[in-house]
């Protein structure tokens, strides 16, 4: 970013707000404002069908909403991210879902029932940023919050609380650095990257490397800063069509103002590859391969604000590691600024703020063809770009059952309409 103060002077002046917490971090200014049928309760609406466009009061297309818990059962002012995990064993599913106080914990399985299990809270102070992931029965949670860490928490925990909602403890907390954007893992080798930390720390607020194969004993285990900050990442073990890196352990970030792609396999020796910018750049923000590897899909979360443009979403094609290409953009139907977004099988599930959850047809990616085939709105209210609505998407339940975190409302649960 040229010029930080513009641009933090431009959200202030656009959202009307004073809670940006840290020029250091995330531009994802949250805004909380309830839309008026938010109501205090557990499991809430259940089952309606996307009929006629509307799931009740929610705008929708194919998306049917299975269930919804509020901010307010939650006891939580905003939510942020959001993950799921399945136990194996039982089958049964839960919501991990990112509050600005802490971690709740949903269980999903039955819909019509959901059940709140209990709240992780946050570690240190309270922030709008909190990021989930999962690596086997273990949850690992970052935060924006000073001094924070990674918690870890054994999410064998859930299947035997017995009079929810409980105040659950870290089972552990790695300290080897404070605040966090994200935390990326890769689950085929056992490490966890966390990202967007302190800029002046050893790696430049870019990736400290930890190892989790021993979930209860996160060791350092280095980290890579040639680029600079790293807002988010994806970390895969390369099987793409570069094969000059089959089987290296490739890392994708996002840094403010470029993509960066560098091999992590030497996690002494971690190296860059290349990087790449594009035109109309505002602020990189977050991508996903597709499932083959070859293309890798990106969000900016500026470039709405700064150039009028509607959601836009950047396609790179990756066949070259060395030399990545930008091979198409896709504009969205309203102005709503892109967040987060995830790829399963062919569809591409972008959280697009104001617009809510979109469903991307993905399939003719490599003609450059991306069609929308569904959604489902949470923010009724309307589709303007502001930072209010969804926040992040958990795509990758074998059920199909899709979960929506909402910075203004909390928890959707909602699927593909038969």
């Amino acid at each position: 970013m040229k010029n930080p103060l513009i641009f933090l002077f431009l959200f202030l002046l656009i959202l009307g707000c004073s809670n940006y917490d840290d020029p250091n971090t995330d531009l994802d200014v949250i805004v909380p404002n309830n839309p008026p049928e938010e109501e205090a309760g557990n499991s809430e609406g259940n089952f309606v069908p996307c009929e006629n466009g509307f799931a009740g009061a929610y705008p929708c297309d194919g998306y049917d909403l299975l269930g919804r818990l509020s901010l307010n059962a939650m006891n939580a002012s905003s939510g942020n991210d959001i993950w799921g995990w399945t136990d194996m064993t039982s089958g049964r599913e839960f919501a991990l879902v990112g509050l600005n106080n802490g971690t709740a914990f949903i269980e999903i399985t039955d819909t019509e029932n959901l059940i709140y299990l209990g709240k992780l809270p946050t570690a240190t102070t309270s922030s709008a940023w909190r990021d989930i992931k999962v690596y086997g029965d273990y949850a690992f949670v970052g935060a924006e919050a000073a001094g924070h860490g990674m918690q870890v928490f054994d999410l064998q925990n859930l299947l035997s609380v017995s009079n929810p909602p409980a105040t659950f403890s870290a089972d552990t907390r790695f300290t080897g650095f404070g605040n966090s954007h994200n935390i990326v893992i890769n689950e085929d080798t056992g490490f966890a990257y966390a990202v967007g930390t302190d800029r002046g720390d050893a790696y430049n607020g870019g990736v400290h490397f930890v190892d989790i194969q021993d979930p209860m004993n996160p060791t350092a285990a280095g980290g890579f800063g040639d680029n600079g900050y790293t807002h988010d990442a994806q970390v895969v073990l390369y099987n793409g069509p570069d094969t000059d890196y089959s089987g290296s352990e490739i890392f994708i970030g996002a840094n403010e103002n470029e993509m960066v792609v560098a091999d992590i396999t030497d996690k002494m020796n971690p190296s860059a590859i290349s990087s790449i910018q594009y035109g109309n750049l505002g602020y990189t923000h977050q991508g996903w391969f597709t499932e083959d590897q070859r293309y890798f899909i990106l969000g900016d979360e500026l470039d709405e604000i700064n150039f009028g443009f509607n959601s836009r979403t950047l396609v790179f094609d990756l066949l070259d590691l060395d030399a990545p290409v930008l091979l198409t953009t896709y504009l969205g139907s309203t102005a709503a600024i892109d967040h987060n977004g995830y790829v399963k099988g062919n569809t591409y599930f972008l959280s697009n703020y104001t617009a809510g959850m979109r469903a991307l047809d993905i399939t003719s990616i490599e003609s450059g063809a991306i069609t929308e085939i569904g959604y489902f709105d949470s923010y009724p209210s309307g589709n303007s770009a502001s930072f209010n609505g969804v926040w992040s998407v958990y795509p990758y339940f074998d059920s199909g059952k899709i979960l929506i975190n909402d910075i203004n409302s909390g928890l959707f649960v909602v699927q593909a309409s038969n």
